[in-house]
């Protein structure tokens, strides 16, 4: 009696052998290291799924004057909006399937697809003939490829606790860098045939179709990359369900004595976050409300910036080439590289993220009321501030993401964490689809109106992205925002597994 007296109330979990998530669960309890080679693997993916988004905004004005869509040069703004925001609203009405896709049948399919997936459609928008085609081939590869939900779940679920904010990092890293490197490929390598008349001729596949060489060269990574999807150990547990019931059955008697002998009374715990519909769990809500008007504004400054880069001086513009953008975008992403891998988590620890965040987005604010005046300098110094400019906005932007991102994954546990981001990625999707259509048409508009005496030309641009950064930055104060109980949301699915 007093051997069972002394036995322990509950088990220590047991580990499947054969399953995959069992060894990541086994590895971070018997390690408290960081997973660095998972990371890495994770890095590579993200970077691979987010090239493409944004890869074609450098030469999308040129694109789009290629494919004879517009009357007027204003109008070029316009169509050109719509091309971006097709990506978008073709991933704003898959997220959430993919999301439950992967909590159902694992994350590692869905990414693999997906990851293949920019090699298809990529490739053929850079071939395309009119300016439907490349709207329908931007909206399929957007509808199609739902790595990111996934990918965030699987980098929370391959951390413990202590690493995770470094897990989120990497996908937000990885994907900032992307939306930075992919203009930098598409402005130097779109119109190679012009630009480089010595390597590529004006007969060859690349002059006929001006835009494919960066398509090509990006899903050229992306097959790499579905290629290291393969090496992703799955974190979604797959057991025998029959093994799993005759060691219950076997093990019930031994535990209902244990509590018997004890005279223990079984508390029945009550239903945790992750037992409740996502819906109503407004810590995960509040945090995606935030960063989907953080996310909005971040789309519409990324077109804007390059549509504003390549207009004529005549209209307000720095009167760029692609590879002029492509350029100030390089430049940005080893900034943001050197900033997320070495200060963020520090910082993150230190202020906590929605902090970083406040900070981040009242810094943003003054920044962008610069912009306007950049167009009066020239030569070395309009290089010179304009790159710390830029550098500057898209680290604030990405400390910004990062922050929501930690706030998400530890709102909800982790059987309910693909379901999450996909609801998550569902409603940013459709901002970021809202805005390159907006920020496209705001930009046409603004260049309209030169001559006004409020806001003229794109001080107008700028004031609205302010406005929009401003309302995120309230946003993150309560009542809105609630933190979610760091105990509750990191550690429910271990409690609920050991209870079970």
């Amino acid at each position: 009696m007093a051997a069972n007296a002394a036995a322990p109330l509950i088990q220590k979990r047991d580990y499947y052998e054969t399953c995959a998530a069992c060894q990541i669960e086994h590895m971070k309890d018997s390690d408290a290291g960081i997973p660095f080679k998972l990371l890495i693997l994770v890095w590579v993916i993200t970077l691979a799924a987010a090239l493409p988004i944004s890869s074609l905004f450098p030469f999308l004005y040129f694109m789009v004057r290629d494919l004879h869509i517009a009357d007027k040069e204003e109008d070029i703004s316009y169509y050109a909006g719509y091309v971006g925001s097709s990506f978008m609203l073709g991933r704003a009405l898959t997220s959430l399937l993919w999301g439950l896709v992967a909590d159902k049948y694992g994350r590692k399919p869905v990414i693999v697809f997906g990851t293949f997936i920019v090699v298809i459609f990529n490739t053929l928008f850079g071939v395309s003939v009119n300016f439907w085609m490349a709207i329908i081939t931007r909206f399929l590869l957007g509808s199609l490829c739902g790595t990111l939900g996934p990918l965030r779940a699987y980098a929370s679920e391959i951390c413990r606790k202590e690493h995770q904010a470094l897990g989120m990092s990497v996908i937000s890293t990885s994907w900032g860098i992307g939306l930075v490197i992919g203009p930098a490929v598409g402005g130097f390598l779109a119109q190679p045939a012009e630009k480089y008349p010595q390597i590529f001729s004006q007969k060859s596949i690349f002059g006929r179709f001006p835009y494919f060489l960066p398509c090509l060269v990006i899903s050229a990574f992306s097959l790499v990359a579905s290629i290291l999807c393969l090496w992703l150990p799955e974190t979604i547990h797959a057991h025998n369900k029959e093994n799993i019931a005759q060691k219950a059955a076997m093990e019930e008697d031994d535990i209902y004595e244990s509590f018997e002998s004890c005279k223990v009374e079984v508390y029945e715990p009550k239903p945790t976050v992750s037992q409740k519909s996502l819906l109503r769990d407004w810590p995960l809500m509040s945090a995606i409300m935030v960063y989907c008007i953080f996310q909005l504004h971040d789309m519409a400054y990324s077109e804007i910036f390059s549509l504003w880069a390549v207009s004529s001086t005549r209209l307000g513009g720095l009167h760029f080439d692609s590879a002029d953008v492509g350029g100030v975008l390089s430049i940005t992403g080893v900034g943001m590289l050197i900033f997320q891998l070495s200060v963020y988590t520090w910082i993150e620890r230190i202020l906590g993220p929605v902090m970083v965040s406040r900070i981040g987005a009242v810094i943003t604010i003054p920044l962008l009321t610069t912009y306007p005046f950049l167009a009066n300098l020239s030569g070395f110094i309009l290089l010179l501030l304009l790159n710390c400019a830029s550098m500057l906005k898209n680290i604030l932007a990405i400390s910004i993401t990062t922050g929501m991102l930690v706030l998400q994954n530890r709102a909800v546990t982790k059987e309910r964490r693909g379901a999450a981001n996909g609801i998550s990625m569902t409603a940013m999707s459709l901002c970021k689809a809202i805005g390159p259509a907006a920020g496209g048409s705001l930009l046409s508009y603004a260049q309209g109106r030169l001559d006004a005496h409020f806001l003229p030309g794109v001080h107008l641009v700028f004031f609205m992205l302010n406005l929009v950064e401003f309302v995120g930055l309230v946003m993150t104060f309560r009542p809105f925002l609630v933190v979610p109980d760091d105990g509750l949301s990191s550690s429910a699915s271990d409690r609920e597994s050991l209870l079970s």
